[in-house]
């Protein structure tokens, strides 16, 4: 499914270029249970973005499904991301003023989904993620834990058959991650290949295989059952 041949990452800050990814090769298989481990500057989030087809890489290839994503203009891109991969951020990035249910309706409505279609999946999804008791509310009225159920839930919406998640416990309770940890495992489950970035060890134990990155490159790649 995703297949990264000599990818690398260099920024140019005025004169001064900055490797922030050196060449990386990595394939990940449909289905896979993918973590991206990695101490703060290692290179994890830039892949991440990469994966996502939210940057392109300065050198090297990637193939999504077969297909060079270097060769497509933003506006495939753009529709790359909104058909085949759902994004799950620290942050939430929920929209203050609008209720649970209309956050979650949101890229569908960017998707051209009608409304009925719209309010129906979304109040779908919250009640898979266990919120159906929270559509009206708004996001200041939710706990962490909850926001992350709402993200989630809104990077359900389009049957993304990828999932990336760039600490999506990093602002969450313990008891909140397991619980957020518990709804990836069952995404997966599912059938979605589910990455997920993280600097926290146990968080990363959730998922069948770790790679870990210093310094811009892949330091091991280990699957779990692998000696």
């Amino acid at each position: 499914m995703i297949e990264l041949s000599q990818i690398s990452k260099t920024y140019r800050l005025g004169s001064l270029e900055v490797s922030a990814l050196k060449p990386v090769n990595l394939t990940i298989q449909k289905g896979e249970f993918v973590a991206i481990m990695g101490p703060s500057g290692s290179g994890k989030s830039t892949l991440m973005n990469i994966m996502g087809c939210l940057d392109l890489p300065t050198t090297g290839t990637y193939s999504l499904d077969g297909q060079e994503v270097q060769s497509l203009s933003e506006e495939e891109l753009s529709g790359v991301r909104n058909r085949k991969i759902g994004f799950v951020f620290q942050s939430f990035n929920l929209l203050g003023r609008q209720t649970v249910l209309k956050n979650v309706e949101l890229p569908m409505m960017y998707g051209g989904i009608v409304k009925k279609e719209r309010s129906e999946r979304a109040r779908e999804l919250l009640r898979k993620v266990g919120l159906s008791d929270r559509m009206t509310h708004r996001p200041i009225e939710l706990s962490g834990g909850q926001k992350q159920r709402v993200a989630i839930a809104r990077a359900l919406t389009m049957n993304p058959s990828i999932l990336l998640a760039d600490e999506p416990t990093g602002n969450l309770d313990s008891q909140s991650s397991i619980e957020i940890m518990g709804l990836f495992e069952q995404i997966n489950a599912e059938g979605a290949t589910v990455i997920l970035v993280t600097h926290e060890p146990d968080i990363a134990e959730h998922a069948r295989r770790i790679v870990r990155f210093g310094d811009g490159t892949i330091i091991d790649d280990i699957s779990k059952g692998s000696v």
